[in-house]
């Protein structure tokens, strides 16, 4: 280890581990992030004389070297700033490369090519006044250090990984209670369409409903239709809610714990296709999207993530984009739930799935940023009691006008007429003219199709 800095402190709920080698940070890499980082740059702050573990950063590293430069300001800065937005600058730095080689490529040739990207990241801090005391790259199954020149702890050919849960930082993981999740990529693959020959019949039943819903969402349409849909597709969707109130089956008849494709698949067969689609469609709208936001607590919340993972799944092409709501609404009812690392996947979904999604802009900086999520969990309760309240003063002649009304033919009550054409295309429109729908436009980012994720998340549009 780099000798200007011998030792690193992380901290598992109150209890302190003292990092003293680069294994022993390789290893702790993640449990800090909740899952194992792959093709990714990570920053991690230290605080105070002894290194404490503080805010931390994570990115996909871009294939175009062209890019590698203004990636590691744009870390640097992101970083430094949101350490002092909580609370001070770090006083230091750790920086790890994590890139599995490519067919033919050694651990050690990812090393090398890497190496001004690391070199890099070093200067960028370095220009901000903070020390980088050591930059990891971790590569099949091996760590390299760009820092350290003394070749009895970090060899040329690098050192094999702690072997999982043997480590210091593993049993106080494990005592904590802290879990790691597989891989990045297996966790957002949950996420993410199967591609699976069930998507034919999705993809059909989300062209039907484009054709039944587009009309009642874009701009000029008739607003008791529209409020008619936000109420048929909240009562839609709160019925599918309580088809996941009991946990998921994690273990099986055998008593063999069961693997996690096949909870998901569980999930799936819970939502049919047409019911699928209809909340898709409905949550377009983002005063639906924000009424639903209020499943956010307990038991409630779990399930609720469950849910919108499952519609998130059903966003088959061409309607990838559709899934910015329910990937934004997985991710708060995970981050308000506690589920951090679940949180910060799905909100870089959302934004992967269209960069301009405010409401996932603004929950993954909340997130990323450390914010209480309570502050808005506040707001949304108020809200439903608002609503609640209003509904049990509502009267009842009111209703019978408007049932009247109805039966007598007035002109502007019919229905209007569906879209005989309305596929993904003519939706996207709608929601960008809809006054109620979810705002559109993209966002710009710096890097170029980047930005960062404090916090550990990959970075292709969806660090804001």
């Amino acid at each position: 280890m780099n000798a200007n800095h011998h030792e690193t402190s992380a901290s598992t709920n109150g209890r302190q581990i003292t990092l003293r080698s680069p294994s022993e940070l390789a290893d702790a890499l993640p449990f800090v992030l909740g899952f194992h980082p792959t093709d990714s740059v990570v920053l991690v702050a230290l605080h105070g004389e002894n290194g404490r573990f503080g805010g931390r950063i994570r990115l996909g590293i871009p294939q175009l070297t062209d890019e590698w430069d203004s990636t590691a300001d744009h870390l640097a800065e992101c970083l430094v700033d949101a350490c002092v937005q909580r609370a001070t600058p770090p006083d230091g730095i750790v920086g790890f490369l994590c890139q599995e080689p490519a067919p033919g490529e050694t651990a050690r040739e990812v090393y090398e090519r890497l190496r001004p990207f690391a070199q890099r990241l070093r200067t960028a801090c370095g220009a901000l006044d903070i020390p980088v005391y050591e930059v990891l790259c971790v590569s099949g199954g091996r760590h390299f250090s760009y820092c350290c020149p003394d070749t009895r702890c970090c060899p040329p050919e690098g050192t094999p990984l702690t072997t999982g849960g043997t480590s210091p930082m593993a049993a106080a993981a494990v005592y904590a209670g802290i879990q790691v999740r597989g891989s990045l990529q297996e966790m957002r693959a949950r996420f993410q369409p199967t591609g699976a020959p069930g998507d034919a019949p999705q993809r059909t039943e989300l062209d039907k409903a484009a054709a039944e819903i587009v009309p009642r969402l874009v701009d000029g349409a008739d607003e008791e239709e529209r409020t008619r849909l936000r109420q048929r597709t909240s009562a839609l969707a709160a019925r599918l809610l309580t088809r996941f109130a009991e946990p998921p089956r994690r273990i099986g008849e055998n008593g063999a714990r069961r693997g996690q494709a096949a909870v998901d698949a569980d999930d799936d067969a819970l939502v049919d296709p047409r019911d699928a689609a209809l909340v898709i469609m409905g949550l377009q709208d983002r005063t639906t999207r924000d009424h639903l936001a209020e499943w956010m607590e307990g038991p409630e919340g779990a399930a609720a993530v469950r849910l919108w993972r499952v519609l998130a799944r059903r966003c088959v092409a061409p309607y990838q984009e559709f899934a910015a709501a329910p990937l934004s609404l997985a991710g708060w009812a995970a981050w308000s739930t506690g589920d951090e690392p679940v949180a910060r996947v799905a909100l870089g979904l959302a934004l992967e799935a269209d960069s301009g999604y405010v409401f996932a802009r603004l929950l993954h900086q909340a997130c990323n940023q450390g914010l209480d999520p309570e502050t808005l969990r506040v707001c949304l309760r108020e809200e439903r009691e608002g609503r609640s309240a209003a509904g049990r003063t509502r009267t009842a002649p009111a209703r019978r006008v408007r049932t009247r009304r109805r039966l007598r033919g007035v002109p502007g009550t019919a229905p209007r007429p569906a879209l005989a054409q309305a596929g993904p295309d003519t939706a996207r429109r709608a929601r960008r003219t809809s006054p109620g729908t979810r705002p559109g436009g993209r966002a710009t980012t710096r890097p170029r199709g980047s930005a960062p994720h404090p916090g550990g998340r990959r970075g292709t549009r969806s660090g804001r």
